[in-house]
């Protein structure tokens, strides 16, 4: 008997989204009707919005991810993976355990950023860290960008504010983590 796999996208973006934008949602029904499994997470913003969206669609191949036992939001009851961490409980640390198993468990990456994200960005991030590509909707400016590569990412950090940079570079260390990645592709030669 022949496994198939199904191919897994992570689909995530900044909590201050409220709306899917039209073009947002039309890459989420070509998700759905080429018969991927999304993984989303439970938070509000995009995560509620993409629930709300698939639940729309009738969509069944979804995986709701929630660090800790119990799902902040499942609009549509779909399977849960809960995600057990020992970070201090609603600490940033213990929501970002559930987006670090997303990434592992996914294939690719379709992410939904407002510019300042610093957990949008920490996801794009970690699928490249993995070798894997995301595609990421920049909110304000309604187009979507391939990240697969470091250049690919500096192009996408390029669109932050100056206080946004600041911001991830206390946050998330973000000049560390593009400096670790840039070694690793050095190291490939």
């Amino acid at each position: 008997m022949e496994v198939v796999m199904t191919t897994k996208v992570f689909i995530a973006g900044s909590i201050t989204i409220k709306n899917l934008d039209p073009k947002v949602k039309e890459r989420i029904a070509n998700i759905v009707d080429q018969g991927f499994e999304v993984l989303v997470g439970d938070a509000d913003g995009v995560d509620s919005s993409v629930q709300n969206y698939l639940s729309e669609l009738n969509a069944k191949a979804v995986t709701v991810f929630c660090s800790g036992e119990v799902p902040r939001n499942n609009s549509g009851s779909w399977s849960v993976e809960p995600v057990s961490t020992l970070h201090k409980e609603g600490s940033r640390a213990f929501f970002t355990a559930k987006d670090v198993k997303m990434a592992e468990t996914a294939d690719f990456g379709l992410m939904i950023w407002d510019t300042k994200s610093t957990g949008t960005l920490s996801n794009v991030i970690e699928l490249l860290s993995a070798k894997k590509k995301s595609v990421v909707f920049v909110n304000k400016d309604k187009i979507f960008k391939n990240v697969s590569s470091i250049e690919h990412l500096e192009d996408l950090i390029g669109l932050m504010s100056d206080h946004a940079k600041k911001k991830a570079e206390d946050k998330i260390r973000l000049s560390e983590k593009v400096s670790s990645l840039k070694n690793e592709q050095l190291n490939m030669f």
